[in-house]
């Protein structure tokens, strides 16, 4: 389970609630502090992963990321595409991070080239396109708790 607070928590609640967290199992805690306040997060040692989200676009902001986090939240509406988000991941490994595939509300046009990283990915997010009244035809789809890729051919093969 992934809780993300989305940038509403403070120091002082991320060190309250390790134990709450852990008692149930979260596997993740995504983007607990705004990224202003990224800084407190130096040195912290949580009980689970926690992931940079707003914090983390491409792999240049890496050089700021404190130690606390121990994982990048990888979207390419942030990155700017395929190829920054490759670029993302391997830097992201290279400094012995955990990388996690995310989205914003989007259609399958977004979500399917994000399925190349997801794949490298040891948490996915990508429910985009089921916020949408509508997606395209032959996109995502979703049953049982099982998001699936679009259809072949629906964007490059994928």
């Amino acid at each position: 389970m992934i809780v993300d607070p989305n940038e509403s928590w403070t120091i002082a609640e991320v060190r309250d609630l390790q134990g709450l967290l852990t008692d149930l199992r979260v596997d993740l805690l995504e983007q607990p502090l705004p990224a202003d306040d990224d800084g407190d997060l130096a040195g912290f040692r949580s009980a689970i992963p926690i992931a940079a989200d707003e914090a983390v676009h491409v792999a240049a902001d890496l050089e700021t990321l404190p130690d606390g986090y121990g994982v990048v939240n990888i979207k390419l509406d942030k990155t700017g595409g395929l190829t920054a988000a490759l670029q993302l991941v391997q830097a992201a490994r290279g400094r012995g991070l955990g990388v996690m595939t995310g989205c914003m509300i989007c259609s399958s046009l977004s979500i399917a080239p994000a399925w190349a990283i997801a794949a490298q990915s040891g948490f996915v997010d990508l429910d985009g396109p089921l916020w949408l009244a509508e997606d395209r035809k032959g996109g995502v789809r979703a049953a049982n708790g099982i998001l699936s890729p679009p259809q072949p051919g629906f964007w490059g093969g994928v």
